[in-house]
């Protein structure tokens, strides 16, 4: 079992980077020690509980330093010091892989990307169960996104967003193709918008993409499908999946998808397409407003942020969480209680969410963030600054209606990721490929892989 955990977990190819690009000050009070990636907070005082800390997001160790900060401020009598190592995507996780199966240097907290999350909770989990830390907060924290990191009903994992997914409309560039961007509510809507454009403008409306699969598995949720059946068995040539391609295959031949340079919209050669309003429309995880104001620049005041489009009024779900990073607790460390309790404060709390806003641009975990308007509509915010609309309505609007695929919690995720975003996708968006061939030469793929 191990040896295939560990097969699994090298395949795995999601992209490791998804929540970089958002904020990269320096913390007061930390000394960053370049030379080998790692920061250590200077604490006061002799009872100090210190926890080694591994992440591959930079961005992550500056935020947990100031909310540790916090929580010594608050907790006078648990004061932890940090010590964050920041490595490269892979290192890191092949690094925890080797450590827990042998017993020997793992860290006491571990940042792990969704798309690894599975390895981590397949045969001997090696982590703590978080779902008592978890309580306090329990009560604001979005289901789905625990649900995200949880194994038979325990909790191993600790959100760092939701990552709702939402429709970002170039309003300059739409209103110049006579295209009202607030009338499309449903995907024909969507559909037509994006066929009217591209006769206009002779320009991309949204893009086919062929390296992710944000658009195709909000939409497979809206339709209660998975990637997987009921049973866990492979089933990427479902009667829904093929509905869901097919779909979006014959938006692509009537013009309003294209094909991108990056295949999707959260890539270096896509920003500067989306910038110049070379394309108009990204549906997208909510943590894309960091893209925006990090690298189209050139667009601010000119965006809005809606609900994505859906079907029609029986889908099952309006949207999902897209990408994501769970904070896990190694359960063999020796300060693993008070790690449990302490992150789950940096991650969960009011005032750690109020600063994944701020700093970060995300959609909090933690929705008691969501309703406060001197949060999240202060005039003095960079987001509220450039997007034309308020970012969090749409949030508000979708928020009793945010799911999950199950496939995600799978071990098998990493590998049908992988193969639809290295040759699926491809096929049936490059390739045109007839959609339900390119889907069983998927499920034929896969079901060799998992027979080995």
């Amino acid at each position: 079992m191990k040896k295939k955990v560990l097969s699994i977990l090298l395949s795995a190819v999601m992209a490791g980077t998804m929540l970089v690009g958002c904020g990269n000050g320096e913390s007061k009070g930390s000394e960053e020690k370049k030379e080998t990636g790692k920061r250590e907070m200077e604490v006061e005082g002799d009872d100090v509980t210190t926890l080694n800390v591994w992440t591959f997001i930079e961005n992550h160790q500056d935020f947990y330093t100031n909310m540790a900060e916090k929580w010594n401020e608050a907790n006078p009598d648990k004061k932890v010091k940090l010590v964050l190592s920041n490595m490269a995507y892979d290192d890191m996780h092949n690094k925890l892989s080797l450590a827990l199966e042998t017993g020997e240097g793992a860290p006491d907290v571990v940042d792990i990307e969704l798309g690894k999350f599975p390895a981590f909770t397949t045969g001997q989990i090696g982590l703590k169960d978080l779902t008592e830390a978890t309580q306090p907060y329990i009560d604001n924290v979005v289901q789905s996104r625990l649900d995200l990191y949880s194994k038979d009903g325990k909790c191993y994992g600790f959100p760092t967003h939701v990552g709702t997914m939402v429709a970002f409309y170039n309003t300059e560039a739409l209103e110049a193709a006579d295209i009202d961007y607030t009338t499309i509510k449903t995907w024909e809507d969507f559909k037509n918008a994006g066929v009217k454009y591209k006769e206009a403008t002779g320009k991309t409306f949204a893009a086919a993409e062929t390296t992710a699969q944000w658009v195709p598995e909000l939409m497979l949720a809206q339709k209660g499908g998975d990637y997987l059946a009921e049973d866990g068995s492979l089933a990427v040539n479902s009667e829904q999946m093929v509905e869901v391609f097919q779909y979006l295959k014959d938006m692509q031949d009537a013009g309003a998808l294209d094909t991108i340079a990056g295949g999707q919209p959260d890539n270096e050669e896509a920003y500067p397409l989306y910038n110049s309003g070379d394309v108009a429309v990204a549906v997208m995880p909510f943590w894309q407003t960091s893209r925006y104001t990090s690298y189209m620049t050139d667009l601010a005041g000119k965006v809005a942020i809606t609900a994505p489009p859906v079907f029609g009024e029986d889908d099952v779900v309006k949207t999902i969480g897209g990408g994501g990073t769970g904070t896990a607790v190694v359960e063999s460390s020796e300060n693993a209680d008070l790690a449990a309790e302490v992150f789950a404060f940096i991650k969960l709390s009011d005032e750690a969410n109020v600063e994944v806003w701020n700093v970060l641009g995300f959609d909090p975990v933690n929705t008691a963030v969501w309703t406060d308007k001197a949060v999240t509509e202060n005039p003095d915010n960079a987001f509220v600054q450039y997007f034309n609309t308020k970012p969090f309505d749409p949030l508000l609007e979708l928020q009793d209606s945010i799911g999950l695929l199950e496939c995600f919690t799978d071990e098998k995720w990493p590998s049908i990721n992988n193969v639809f975003c290295t040759q699926t996708l491809n096929d049936i968006f490059e390739s045109d490929m007839d959609v339900k061939e390119a889907l069983n030469a998927a499920q034929d793929t896969l079901e060799n892989e998992f027979a080995e």
